[in-house]
């Protein structure tokens, strides 16, 4: 029955941006940019779902993903998945680009499900993750020269974990595993080590890597909420990324395969508190940040 899927809307999950592992659009954010952002969720979830349909064939997840672009861009007949962002766009005087891209990267998940090294996987990030971060600060007026450089690391990171938490789900469901090959082969860990109600010590080690490589790209990007002139974007920033190290070190000591990795909902509050905390606490020091990081980035 689902061959004969004829929009992106009848592949939909029903996930939300409530499930998601991150605040996606808190309150946070100034009411004037919440629809923007909640619009490019929207849409982008709607390609998702259709790149991870369990039963839909590679090349009618194409079609509909294209589908997708063209009634984004104007090239093809309306689609209610994308009237709404196409609207926000319009109204901000806003490309289409970022999510395009990362309709790119569900085309991608449509024919691709292994990936060679971190290089690879980081290129995959460069179309699944980075653009959501761009899109934000777009939406937000912030300056691209100053703040996608750390936006785009914090998000690669984001995606990272997703897919180290989910590592097992992914090959099960869909084939896909985003480890890469060569740290598989490193410690000695294999494919089909994911299908097993626990990880191996090896594929531990693997996981272990991996979540010590992108403690590396949170680290890269930990400046990011001192850069945003928004103070609201700045805090919510602050949170994801707090978060995000909090995860990070749970998968370099917990088994994604057998045991929760993810916050209950008051560790998710109080970390996310921690780190609005801390950046309020620097932000009369924002204009040294900004100074040094124009340094660093000449240099």
């Amino acid at each position: 029955m689902s061959a004969t899927l004829q929009t992106a809307t009848e592949a939909r999950s029903g996930k939300g941006h409530k499930d998601e592992n991150f605040p996606v659009a808190s309150h946070l954010i100034h009411p004037k940019n919440r629809g923007a952002i909640l619009a490019f969720y929207d849409f982008v979830r709607a390609g998702d779902d259709v790149a991870d349909h369990t039963t839909l064939a590679p090349e009618r997840k194409i079609e509909l993903l294209d589908a997708l672009a063209d009634a984004l861009t104007g090239k093809g007949p309306s689609d209610p998945e994308a009237e709404p962002l196409k609207r926000e766009l319009f109204a901000r005087g806003l490309p289409a680009t970022h999510a395009l891209e990362l309709l790119d990267a569900f085309r991608l998940d449509a024919r691709k499900n292994r990936y060679a090294d971190w290089n690879e996987l980081i290129a995959y990030c460069r179309l699944s993750a980075m653009p959501v971060g761009r899109y934000v600060l777009d939406v937000h007026g912030e300056d691209p020269r100053v703040v996608w450089g750390p936006s785009d690391a914090i998000c690669a990171a984001l995606q990272i974990i997703n897919h180290l938490q989910d590592c097992g789900k992914d090959f099960v469901r869909n084939d896909r595993v985003y480890l890469p090959r060569e740290t598989l082969e490193k410690h000695g860990a294999s494919v089909a080590d994911l299908s097993a109600a626990r990880a191996s010590p090896a594929l531990r080690a693997v996981i272990q890597e991996l979540a010590q490589r992108t403690m590396g790209l949170l680290d890269e990007g930990a400046v990011l909420p001192d850069l945003i002139a928004d103070l609201r974007l700045s805090l919510e920033i602050a949170a994801i990324h707090r978060l995000a190290v909090v995860l990070c070190r749970g998968l370099m000591e917990r088994d994604p395969l057998s045991e929760k990795v993810h916050h209950g909902k008051a560790a998710f509050a109080l970390t996310a508190l921690g780190g609005i905390a801390t950046t309020l606490a620097r932000r009369p020091l924002r204009g040294r940040t900004l100074r040094r990081h124009a340094l660093e980035t000449r240099a």
